[in-house]
């Protein structure tokens, strides 16, 4: 669990475009060991639905919530070598991805993170995947599983497209 004097700390400077400053606090609780599922939950995710929230409030604009987006998914990367440092694998592969029109890709990177972490091969096709490009992907890679991410309930036909979808072409896929 991360400290909330932290978290608010790490949120205003969001709020305030401040990558550096942000970065260390990142940098710091990694040296702390804090695990990558709190960083991920505690800090990335409430932070940003926090802004999401301010966002939706027209407390603040559509710029500031995409700096603020921006800089979050740099900060991941600085995640990656806990992530990857083990090199254990369990022969299983996930393809998550975000379904068309989808924009908001953070929480399906994650998503597949958390899967690398568990010794899945993750593959994130990323923000807006056209179906048949997925699909085409997903007969390449023959994957054991598929996640779909959507975080704007106006794009939920485009996920029930993708489902449809997917079922028509692989009646045996877990999604």
């Amino acid at each position: 669990m991360i400290n909330p004097q932290i978290y608010n700390q790490y949120l205003t400077l969001l709020l305030q475009g401040h990558r550096l400053g942000c970065s260390a606090i990142v940098q710091d609780l990694l040296k702390q060991n804090i695990s990558v599922k709190a960083l991920y939950t505690d800090l990335f995710q409430k932070s940003l639905y926090a802004i999401g929230e301010l966002w939706e409030l027209n407390k603040i604009s559509v710029a500031k919530e995409h700096l603020a987006t921006a800089i979050t998914e740099g900060l991941l990367h600085l995640v990656y070598p806990k992530i990857l440092n083990d090199g254990s694998k369990n022969g299983k592969k996930a393809v998550i991805s975000c379904a068309a029109n989808e924009y908001h890709q953070i929480g399906g990177k994650m998503v597949a993170d958390i899967f690398e972490m568990h010794g899945w091969e993750g593959h994130f096709l990323g923000a807006n995947t056209p179906v048949e490009h997925m699909l085409s992907f997903l007969d390449e890679t023959k994957p054991d599983l598929v996640g779909l991410s959507l975080s704007v309930y106006f794009n939920m036909p485009y996920l029930k497209k993708a489902i449809e979808a997917i079922r028509g072409n692989f009646a045996r896929l877990d999604i």
